[in-house]
């Protein structure tokens, strides 16, 4: 047994163990020279310390494959061998281009061992948003599943060399030997990772993560919740990998503590059903997830110890139903692919609004500013920022977009919320979104939660219509079915819980589906787009 998984062994027959001593304890054991490791060791060190435990598990073809830490790594170093050969330098940007699979992981600790900066890709992006990547990121190489180098082709991208699942090769035995194989280390300041986020307007936005941010936020994760400390810890790996969110929660934390992720390959009931047939015991999902587990009703959920909720506001109607059929409590977490992802989560058995979501995770700091720059008082309202050695290295290829986020090492998360007495966040919701109506703020998430209240509904987003000299709130409300009156009802709804200056002018209602982004959120700026004329 090795340095690592001895600590971690320690850390588990310990009890009453502090979040503070826990981040202490693993702080420092991911320290070196006064630098924290490279996230491009984390395979290996897995690979030498947890070598024989399963790492992975997926569904492809209604086949289950399974695949060790060792195996994983010496299949990576495999593919990082033929990186080399094809001529990537430490430093040149590689796009990952694959769905949910254990080919993702041999893509992304490939690229990251050889020095170069891992980019996955959303495979749902718009044909311009992924044309705009490509064109920003300048990339040398690219690692893509078939179906995506099939559309990289259609768009006339295929300029670039591809390196493709035949490369990988799974059906044939790996070569163990990975003796002769040395990862190129890049210090724990520079860019490791680039994450291409949307966010709600414009191209998508490259987002620079070094190591040092990656393993900061990957030990306050574990500190906080005791992630991947409990001795057979399987995580239920069903959100897009290439989002934060998943790469925080299935790639870097399990390989930190040597835990097992059960690859899910999509967000649909015969997925979701035969990955919970491996018995995961901890569950990360954003609310539309959890929105469909409550329909589904009989999912066996019985081993697991938490299920997590990120990447949207979680309705109360969706905990609450999941608590009325499961008895289980889903427990909201926050964050921004600029912090790495997370900033905070609550693990209290406290019952307390969705909206609140804990505390600040150890090594952060948070203000709260108006509009002016001052900070607000305590309770107030204001526009969160934080510190701490997770926020990102800035915008890549955008410098002025960084100057206006990033200031002094505070970054603006652009959300609203306040601390409660007990120094918990209360997210209120977007400034972006918020609605000034008369002089009066308006949060759209406290409209739409009310709103998600009725039976009928699926999905609801608000957004602010200009009126004149006024703005004044329009409801875009998903429905099960066609319901007679739906608008009076739901306008009957609003006014038994909010203000009246608060209640959408319209509720513009359909049984289409309202388009969502990759985690599952409306997405207002398609319904920002469509508003214009309808009031």
């Amino acid at each position: 047994m090795t340095i690592m998984s001895d600590v971690i062994q320690k850390i588990r027959d310990q009890k009453g163990i502090s979040e503070e001593k826990l981040f202490s304890l693993l702080y420092k054991e991911a320290t070196k020279n006064n630098k924290l490791m490279y996230m491009g060791l984390l395979l290996q060190r897995a690979a030498r310390e947890f070598g024989n435990k399963i790492a992975l598990i997926d569904q492809e073809s209604n086949r289950q494959r399974s695949i060790t830490y060792s195996e994983l790594y010496a299949r990576a170093v495999a593919l990082s061998k033929k990186l080399i050969e094809r001529g990537i330098k430490p430093k040149d940007r590689v796009p990952l281009f694959f769905e949910n699979s254990i080919e993702f992981y041999i893509g992304y600790f490939a690229i990251v061992q050889v020095g170069a900066v891992v980019a996955p890709l959303n495979t749902f992006l718009h044909d311009r948003e992924l044309q705009h990547i490509m064109k920003d990121s300048q990339p040398t190489c690219m690692i893509v599943s078939d179906a995506c180098a099939q559309r990289l082709r259609e768009l006339g991208l295929n300029d670039l060399p591809f390196i493709t699942r035949a490369d990988m090769d799974f059906d044939a035995p790996a070569d163990m030997n990975v003796d002769d194989f040395k990862v190129i280390e890049l210090d724990s300041d520079e860019m490791v990772a680039l994450l291409y986020t949307s966010g709600t307007t414009g191209l998508p936005k490259g987002v620079m993560l070094s190591s040092k941010n990656i393993m900061t936020n990957v030990i306050q994760g574990i500190a906080r919740a005791g992630f991947g400390l409990h001795e057979d810890e399987r995580i239920f790996g069903i959100l897009p990998l290439f989002h934060s969110f998943a790469q925080f929660a299935c790639v870097w934390a399990p390989l930190f503590v040597g835990a097992t992720v059960i690859v899910v390959p999509k967000i649909d009931r015969r997925s979701i059903l035969s990955g919970l047939a491996y018995r995961p015991t901890i569950f990360l999902g954003v609310p539309a997830l959890y929105g469909l587990l409550c329909l589904m009703r009989s999912a066996q959920l019985d081993s697991v110890r938490y299920f997590v909720s990120g990447g949207d506001a979680l309705p109360d109607k969706i905990r609450a139903a999941f608590a009325l059929i499961y008895r289980r409590k889903i427990c909201s977490g926050y964050g921004l692919t600029e912090t790495s992802p997370l900033i905070s989560v609550d693990f209290s058995g406290e019952l307390a609004p969705t909206s609140m979501v804990g505390p600040l995770v150890m090594g952060m700091e948070g203000v709260l500013k108006d509009e002016a720059g001052n900070e607000v008082l305590k309770g107030e309202i204001g526009e969160l920022w934080v510190k701490g050695d997770n926020v990102m290295l800035g915008y890549y290829n955008a410098p002025e977009m960084t100057k206006q986020v990033l200031q002094n090492g505070w970054f603006c998360t652009g959300d609203l919320a306040y601390f409660d007495e007990k120094n918990n966040i209360v997210i209120t919701g977007r400034l972006k979104d918020l609605i000034i109506h008369k002089g009066l703020n308006i949060y759209p998430q406290e409209i739409e939660n009310v709103i998600l209240a009725h039976a009928a509904v699926i999905r609801a987003g608000v957004i602010g219509k200009r009126v004149g000299d006024e703005e004044v709130p329009v409801a875009y409300v998903q429905l099960r079915e066609e319901v007679p009156n739906i608008e009076k009802e739901l306008k009957e709804l609003c006014k038994k819980n909010l203000a009246t200056y608060k209640i959408p002018r319209s509720f513009l209602c359909t049984t289409k589906e309202l388009q969502t982004t990759a985690t599952g959120k409306v997405n207002k700026k398609v319904l920002r787009k469509q508003n214009n004329g309808l009031v």
